[in-house]
Formats: C-alpha cells, structure tokens, sequence
C-alpha cells in the first residue's frame, strides 16, 4: 500500500495577509455602504453643478488593475511551485502596470478636485474618501511590490516564497476592490 503526501498547509504568512484582507474589506464594505447610503438619501446625486463621473477612463483603468493581477498570479504560482523561474519579471510587469494605473487615477482625482471639493457636499466627501482609500492601497501594494523584487531578485528563499504568495493575494483583493469601487463611483453616470 503506497501512501500519497498530505498537501502542504499554506504558510503563516499567507493566513496573515488573508486577515489583513479580510479587515481591509470591512473598510471597504463600510465606505461603501455610506456612499449608498448617502446616495438614496439624496434626490439630487451628483448635486447640482457637480457633472456625474466619466465612465470610460476609470472602467478601462479598473481593468488594467485587474489584468496587473494575470502577472502577480504568474509569480505566485511559481513561487508556490518552488521554481526560482521567471519570478522577478512577472512581479516586475505587474508592478510597472500598476504604477502606471495609480499615475493616471491621480491624474483624474486632482481633475475632479479642480472641478469640486469634498467640502462642497457629501458626495463630494464620500467619493474623494472612498477614491483616497483605494490609491492609498493600491500604493502600498506598489510599495510592497518593489520590496518584493528586491529579495527576490538575490534567490527564493521559504520567506519569499510566502511573501510572494502573500503579496499576490493582497493584490488579487486590491482589483477586486478595485472593480467594486469604480462600480460605486460610476453609478451616478449609468
């Protein structure tokens, strides 16, 4: 009788992220119940002299957040593998993706605080809060990021194979919060 190996656990580090995701969806869930909220509360969402939001540009940016993650799924199922592969490119792709994401949404943001501020009303307030919220992520992300390149690039060892996994899983949350806050934003204008 031959016995099969048990499937290895994932690691600490993995289940770490994996709460740190978890929180960060409450953050999420509530900004974006108040911006729901506030909307039915609302007659008048956008106010008055507020234009409702471009669709175009934050769908298509969305979904360059999440084609960044084909990469880091890329690196991580590498990692996961034990393959010291093509794991710095990938993370490398993914990251230049991302930085060019973040670059283009600020660009919009600074936009729509020429054209008005969170002061103004409560949508201006929710949806610069809510917005805020995700660049903040999606530069920690980048940030994390370039950590991660910088030890990988010197050899895979057991902690950034972890790193790698954990990393990509924060990044799998970050689009999908992502696609869930261009939805809420955009829904003035659909």
């Amino acid at each position: 009788m031959t016995s099969t190996p048990l499937p290895r656990a994932r690691p600490n580090g993995w289940y770490g992220m994996l709460v740190l995701v978890a929180t960060e969806s409450a953050i999420f869930g509530t900004l974006l119940a108040t911006y729901a909220y506030l909307r039915f509360r609302d007659p008048s969402w956008p106010p008055p002299g507020v234009a409702p939001p471009s669709v175009i540009a934050p769908l298509v940016l969305a979904l360059v957040l999440v084609a960044a993650s084909v990469p880091m799924g890329v690196a991580s199922r590498t990692a996961r593998l034990r393959r010291a592969g093509p794991l710095v490119a990938p993370i490398v792709l993914a990251t230049l993706v991302q930085i060019a994401y973040l670059a283009f949404q600020v660009h919009l943001f600074s936009d729509d605080l020429a054209r008005f501020s969170p002061r103004d009303s409560a949508y201006g307030s929710i949806y610069f809060t809510v917005l805020a919220v995700h660049h903040a992520h999606v530069a920690a992300g980048i940030l994390l990021d370039c950590w991660l390149i910088a030890r990988v690039r010197t050899g895979l060892t057991e902690y950034r194979r972890t790193a790698v996994m954990a990393i990509a899983l924060y990044w799998y949350f970050v689009s999908l919060a992502g696609l869930a806050v261009t939805a809420t934003i955009l829904s003035p204008a659909w």
